[in-house]
Formats: C-alpha cells, structure tokens, sequence
C-alpha cells in the first residue's frame, strides 16, 4: 500500500504560522523583559564569564573616581586570533552587566567568523544587572528633579560629561593595554538614559568613536532638553566631521500603554508625565535631521511591536549586526542562564 505523502501548507497558510510565532516571540520577549524591569535587585547570575570560550578570554580591571566615591567595573572581551596589523575594533557597551547577560557561546563563536571585535562591558563594582541610581547619575548630560520629589532643589543626574571623561581618559588606555585596539574602529552602543549619552557623547565628542548606536534614547530627559540647543551646537558646529549613527525604537513605544501600570500611585504618573517630554516620534525625527548633517551616515530603524524593556537586547542585537555582521537576533530571546 503507498503511503500519502504529507500535505505542504499553502503560502497563506505558511505565512500565517510565521506571524503567529513572530507574535508569540514578541510576547515572550516582552513578559520576560517586563519581569526584569520591574525587579531592581535582579543579579546577573551565569554568563559567559563563567566558562571557558576558544574564541575570547575575559580580562577585568576597575577605575575609580577622582574622589573615590565612586567606581566602575570594566570587563574586557579580548580575541583568543592574531590581532590585525591595525588593532581589533572595539564594540563598547554601557550597562556592562545587562549586556553580558545576553551574550553566549554562540555568539562568541559568530563573532570570531566575523570581524572579531574586542568586547568592552562598563559597569558598576556589583553584580546588579542594573545599577539605575549610579547610571542615571552617568548617562544624563543635565541634572533634573527627583522623580517623586516635592523640592525642586533634589537633584539628580548631569554627570554625562565627567562620566565621558572617566571612558577617554581612565578606561580607554587601560582597554588598550589589555588588548591592541584600532582607535578609527570603535562603537559605542547603549539603551535608554544610555542612549541619551551615546547621542551627547556624538554631540560633544565627535571623533571618540566612529559609531554611535543609541537604543530607545530617552529624549524626554529634562523636558526634550537633547532635542533643543544641544541639537542645534552640533549641527552648527560639526563641520564635516564623519561619524555613523544608529538609532532604534520599539514600535511600542510610540503607544504608551498605561493598562498594566498603576495609576494611583504618584510615582508611576510623575513618571509617565516626564517620559511625555518628547513626542512619541521623536527619535524618527530626530534620525531625520541628523541625515541632513554633512558628514554623517545616519539609519533609523523601528522594532514593531517591541516595547522600551525588550529593545535592550534587540538594539545590542541589532547594533552588533549591522556593525560586526553576525546574523541579527534581535528577534531571538535573550539566553536563559549563559553559557
């Protein structure tokens, strides 16, 4: 008796099961990111620190500050490959800890089969996967009022500058003696308030980097202040310099959906009233006028769907992609316990 052979889908019928499970992964994505923002105390717990790799060794060292309140982790990615005659590229990451929460052996292994970057994780001397009190002190380039605060003379924030200082004058040269680096190849890729800061570090330091990724950059910060004189100076003054920008969004975050959030507590609606501060298109914008500055090779692309807690890892994903040209997983969940 012949056996039937199994039917094949029709094209609608393939198509349809491939948004389902786009669908499904964004949920995923989405609950499992949720989960961590809303715990401040999540740990980093195993990553690929914790295992050997045949394709990078990991090195460490810390820097404190020049009053010695506070300090900074760094870890470093070194390729086990002969350097390039040049120096390696350097992929710099804030929120060190975050990052290297999603990184595994895969990708380490994809790295290695392309441009083989060195790895540069800042974080902060703990093993907090976010350290929000001691980033929101570095990644803003201007103080603000305490959310929740009644006096407006609690402050918080500003320390962008002294925090780009700390990255070219301590860490950098401590990276180079830790691996031979090439200084024109070198990105500088962070989320959220770091995002804010890889566009100030663009705006101020021009040069420092030749690529400039920031995911879901909080423009909102200070009332949209980054998108006021800031903006302006640097058009006026970037004079041909060449730099490439990335910026990413999550399609969600253009609708704020408040449904999950509870609306009587003060904190959450200051909250809500101050991320209000840029329009939801803002970074689209944004990407647009910079296309227009002599000198840059700006891209700006949208995650659908995704919201602010999720394109963490899609723009590191994304970022390391179109800069080091592994495949994008920036649709892939980030790995359960790495290696």
């Amino acid at each position: 008796m012949r056996q039937r052979k199994p039917a094949h889908p029709s094209a609608a019928t393939a198509r349809l099961l491939r948004a389902v499970a786009v669908a499904l992964l964004v949920c995923v994505l989405a609950f499992d990111a949720q989960a961590q923002q809303r715990n401040p105390d999540q740990r980093m717990g195993r990553t690929v620190l914790d295992e050997a790799s045949p394709h990078y060794r990991f090195e460490s060292f810390a820097v404190d500050s020049p009053d010695g309140r506070r300090r900074w982790l760094v870890r470093v990615g070194i390729p086990t490959g002969k350097p390039p005659t040049d120096g390696f590229p350097a992929f710099w990451m804030l929120d060190g800890n975050a990052a290297l929460m999603n990184f595994d052996r895969e990708l380490l292994a994809d790295l290695a089969r392309n441009t083989t970057p060195v790895l540069v994780f800042v974080g902060y001397d703990n093993d907090l996967r976010i350290d929000s009190p001691a980033r929101t002190r570095d990644y803003t380039f201007l103080a603000d009022t305490r959310e929740g605060s009644g006096d407006p003379g609690e402050r918080i924030g500003g320390g962008a500058d002294a925090f780009l200082d700390v990255i070219e004058r301590r860490i950098r040269p401590q990276v180079a003696a830790h691996a031979p680096i090439d200084p024109r190849r070198q990105t500088l890729w962070a989320h959220s308030l770091g995002g804010l800061f890889v566009l100030h570090a663009l705006y101020t330091r021009t040069g420092a980097f030749d690529t400039y990724a920031a995911g879901s950059p909080s423009l909102w910060w200070r009332g949209g202040a980054m998108l006021g004189e800031s903006e302006q100076q640097f058009v006026a003054h970037n004079a041909g310099r060449q730099a490439r920008v990335l910026l990413m969004l999550g399609g969600g975050e253009r609708q704020r959906d408040t449904s999950n959030r509870d609306m009587n507590n003060p904190r959450v609606v200051e909250h809500l009233r101050r991320v209000s501060g840029a329009p939801p298109g803002a970074a689209a914008a944004l990407a647009e006028r910079l296309k227009q500055v002599p000198g840059l090779d700006v891209s700006y692309r949208e995650f659908p769907g995704l919201g602010h807690g999720p394109m963490f890892r899609a723009s590191l994903m994304a970022t390391l992609h179109a800069v080091a040209g592994v495949t994008d997983r920036s649709q892939s969940p980030a790995p359960s316990a790495a290696p």
